[in-house]
């Protein structure tokens, strides 16, 4: 006979692409799902809300939270073929945006079409804020929540998914003088469009995709964009300045700020500025949730955590979606979520309380001998191959295709050689090809 699973009811934190996804899996595995999404939409960071916070950098603990970072101009950094799920293939809709690498809104129309497609409005209760997740027992978690219709409700469930994303907290440059400097500054979580810094000098903390974005497109309407980002050698702009436009100017790190004004740089030199962006990222944040510390963050870094899902002590009724980046993340989400499902229904056993605790530690001793900081805990980049394999072994699943990965890598090449131009022209050809040939089963029709 058949084990009856022990965890039956399980709250998913957020709807979405990790929570879509977790909420399919665990109901394709015959467990109860209720999905808490605080907006009216699924989708997550993907929904473009035009309205920023009351603090442009975010600090304020009591400032009206806006959950999305997108900006208007925003598209995907990655093409279509990786941004789908791995039997959902984000298929091109006639009369929608049917670009290679398209806008935010696109993707946000592909997330409801997934949550319909596999009926799982039915699970979400929209407009609800999750206020307080903590342990019961064990195996049991208390939820509190609050929506429109109802102030308070109080539940009891045998798991809790977090699913609640990773763009919404902004990380700050610390930077000597920054409460002195007149200047206007903001974190690109509350950039929506160009043209408050008309006519400004402009700087940029920041080189990775949304410092580049915003940079190049400020060069339309600023007198000067000035980069400066901790390490150039990564820089497209650096390495192919042919396509860098006349007034952006790229420098290290910021050494201090003024109160007349003035920015300067590591290297001696110096400007004075209109406004300050920072394109510095994000930090975890999960302030509903309560582990008496058995989990924390710490420098950036959630943990301890087995392969970035499950705390050692409290798995598996407690799990995390989504932390990994410089990743194919709807990819990962859907076998981590897998994972989670197979694990909660019994069909995957998960190692010893004490061996997931050993690997978490030789991971982290790992990191630290190779020089990661810590706050580079949860980036897959050049393993992720190897990590989805581990994901998919757990679950039965075949390995992701080789495509995926060859087309991941092959993306920030392109972005290389054509900065500004990388998402209309790129030269895979091949691996559409082969993209197109293993969706072919598998592919929407429209």
């Amino acid at each position: 006979m058949k084990e009856t699973a022990k965890f039956s009811k399980v709250a998913v934190i957020g709807a979405g692409a990790a929570g879509l996804v977790a909420a399919r899996e665990l109901h394709r595995e015959g467990l109860e799902v209720v999905v808490f999404e605080q907006s009216a939409n699924v989708g997550g960071t993907w929904v473009y809300d035009p309205h920023v916070e009351s603090d442009p950098l975010g600090l304020d603990p009591n400032r009206k939270v806006v959950h999305s970072s997108m900006y208007l101009s925003l598209r995907t950094n990655l093409p279509r073929e990786l941004m789908g799920f791995l039997d959902y293939p984000f298929g091109m809709v006639g009369g929608r945006d049917c670009r290679r690498f398209p806008g935010h809104k696109e993707v946000a129309l592909y997330l409801e079409d997934f949550a319909a497609e596999f009926d799982v409005l039915r699970f979400i209760r929209f407009r609800t804020e999750v206020e307080y997740v903590g342990m019961v027992t064990k195996n049991q978690w208390f939820v509190r929540s609050c929506s429109d219709k109802i102030n308070n409700r109080e539940e009891v469930y045998d798991a809790v998914v977090v699913c609640n994303g990773h763009h919404t907290q902004p990380r700050i440059a610390q930077i000597p003088g920054i409460e002195i400097w007149p200047g206007k500054q903001i974190h690109s979580h509350n950039y929506r469009v160009p043209d408050s810094f008309r006519d400004e000098v402009v700087v940029i903390i920041g080189n990775s995709y949304s410092g580049e974005d915003i940079a190049l497109e400020l060069t339309g309407v600023t007198k000067q964009v000035h980069i400066s980002a901790r390490s150039r050698n990564s820089d497209v702009l650096v390495t192919n300045p042919v396509d860098v436009p006349y007034n952006i100017f790229l420098h290290p790190e910021i050494k201090s700020l003024c109160q007349d004004g003035t920015v300067n740089f590591e290297d001696g030199t110096s400007i004075v500025a209109d406004s300050i962006i920072h394109c510095t990222g994000y930090s975890y944040y999960f302030p509903f949730l309560d582990t008496k510390g058995i989990v924390t963050v710490n420098d950036n870094s959630v943990g301890p955590l087995y392969e970035h899902v499950f705390p050692p002590l409290l798995a598996p009724s407690l799990s995390f979606v989504g932390l990994p980046w410089q990743a194919i993340p709807f990819v990962v989400c859907e076998l981590q979520s897998k994972w989670i499902a197979h694990t909660l229904s019994r069909k995957a056993i998960l190692p010893s309380k004490n061996d997931m605790m050993e690997a978490v530690k030789d991971f982290y001793a790992r990191n630290e001998t190779a020089g990661q900081p810590r706050r580079y805990t949860h980036i897959l980049g050049s393993h992720q191959s190897e990590y989805m394999d581990r994901l998919a072994d757990q679950c039965g699943c075949v390995h992701v295709e080789a495509w995926r990965m060859e087309m991941y890598e092959e993306t920030p090449r392109n972005r290389v050689k054509h900065p500004q131009t990388y998402r209309d022209e790129w030269e895979d050809h091949h691996l559409i090809e082969k993209a197109l040939f293993s969706q072919s089963d598998t592919m929407l029709t429209f």
